[in-house]
């Protein structure tokens, strides 16, 4: 590739050899150094390609080998040049081109955010605007190590920030606490399991619902109740308290423990869910005889802030949608240019109010119960009886029923220690 800009620059010659000795010429051209590339038959004759300094030295050999050289086209900037010699305008405004990029280059047209959920790009520029971060900015007065700290002091819930410039573009990278929260709470529970002995914290394992304990398999703890116990939401399934008795098997102290365990438990779930059965349907209008969609369209270009309009989408439609494309110039991936251009379409239509059919119905309610369902079973929890069913009324249509299901039970909490009993101790004396 760079050998082909250097010998575009320098300007090259495409030549024809005809004659008895064309061999002859080549091996002349090798022996006094003159680079030929490019080299392909022509019929009885060569063609191939030299540097315009070859070519001034070709008439030796020329005469000495009695072949015939023809020039079959001239490439390079030098041909160029000489071509258009005359065209003052072209090249001045070729000249201004090039000054206008190079000034563009210092200045920042496009800020380019990533990695945000919670906070818009606009709510993010509108702030930077308020920081004297904006697009038409110059780069010099960028200043990224101010923009982070902005950012990070306005936005709590954003816990990491990254600026940087390449070419006219601002790159604003963020990261929201989402998954460093969830880092940190999975790291405290490790910490609290790993340290829950030697801080003498005990927990509790307590029914999150109303229940039939189906299965219950303790790793630490002891069993409050058994298979086939009915409880209610806030039952001690499991006590994190482990009794220590003396010989006579009194209660004399407590050993606190973290309980854990695999329960399960036979409860009805309720299920509730309901749609309209009717909806606006959108039909756009078209004119009669060319059968085209009536619309308004407008174009237009911006060049920096300034707003070029070709057409207009003002109309007195009653309801309209309007569509909206925009793009902005670039050059290669980062060298964004102040001039975008778009296009905007105001579209009419009538609004008609339709009725979903009952098979309708049925599928729409049908297949969001299905989703749930599977939704249910990848939390672990399986359904043993369907006692759902669609009901329609005029307005609404909604699907409702019981669900029984065995399914994971059980919480942790605090553990609240029990009384210790008190010990009655008689002490005798002798005189």
């Amino acid at each position: 590739m760079l050998l082909k800009i250097i010998r575009y620059v320098r300007g090259y010659i495409r030549i024809r050899i005809a004659g008895y000795s064309a061999e002859r010429f080549l091996n002349a051209c090798s022996h006094r150094g003159i680079m030929l590339w490019g080299l392909t038959p022509a019929g009885r004759a060569y063609e191939t390609n030299i540097s315009i300094e070859g070519f001034r030295k070709l008439k030796p050999i020329i005469k000495k080998t009695g072949t015939k050289v023809s020039i079959v086209e001239r490439f390079g900037l030098p041909f160029f040049l000489h071509k258009y010699r005359r065209r003052k305008m072209f090249f001045g405004g070729a000249f201004l081109f090039l000054a206008l990029i190079f000034l563009m280059s210092r200045y920042i047209w496009n800020i380019d955010i990533t990695g945000n959920q919670s906070y818009t790009d606009d709510t993010l520029l509108r702030y930077l605007e308020t920081c004297d971060v904006k697009n038409g900015m110059p780069v010099g007065k960028v200043d990224c190590a101010r923009i982070v700290k902005d950012i990070r002091k306005e936005y709590d819930d954003i816990i990491w920030v990254s600026a940087s410039i390449r070419g006219t573009r601002l790159i604003i990278q963020v990261k929201e606490n989402e998954d460093t929260i969830r880092q940190i709470d999975e790291a405290a529970a490790e910490e609290e399991d790993a340290g829950a002995d030697q801080q003498a914290q005990a927990t509790d394992i307590v029914a999150d619902k109303d229940c039939v304990i189906t299965k219950l398999v303790p790793r630490s703890g002891i069993p409050m109740v058994g298979e086939g116990a009915e409880v209610k939401a806030g039952d001690i399934l499991v006590s994190g308290h482990v009794p220590v008795v003396d010989d006579g098997g009194t209660v004399i102290a407590y050993q606190s423990r973290v309980s854990d365990a695999d329960i399960q438990g036979r409860t009805v779930i309720e299920y509730k869910d309901e749609m309209e059965t009717g909806y606006e349907q959108k039909e756009y209008i078209y004119r009669k005889r060319e059968h085209s969609s009536l619309k308004k369209v407008e174009y237009f270009l911006k060049i920096g802030k300034y707003d070029l309009r070709f057409g207009s989408i003002d109309n007195d439609y009653e309801s309209w949608e309007m569509y909206a494309y925009e793009k902005q110039l670039r050059i290669g991936e980062n060298f964004y240019l102040p001039v975008a251009y778009g296009k905007r379409t105001a579209k009419p239509y009538q609004s008609q109010a339709v009725k979903y059919t009952k098979n309708e119905i049925r599928q729409q309610l049908s297949g969001k119960f299905q989703r749930y369902c599977k939704d249910l079973e990848k939390k672990g929890v399986e359904i043993i009886e369907n006692d759902v069913k669609i009901y329609t009324e005029p307005q609404k249509a909604e699907a409702r029923g019981r669900l029984t299901v065995l399914m994971p039970v059980g919480t942790q909490t605090v553990s609240q220690a029990p009384e210790i009993p008190a010990s009655e101790e008689q002490d005798e004396t002798g005189e």
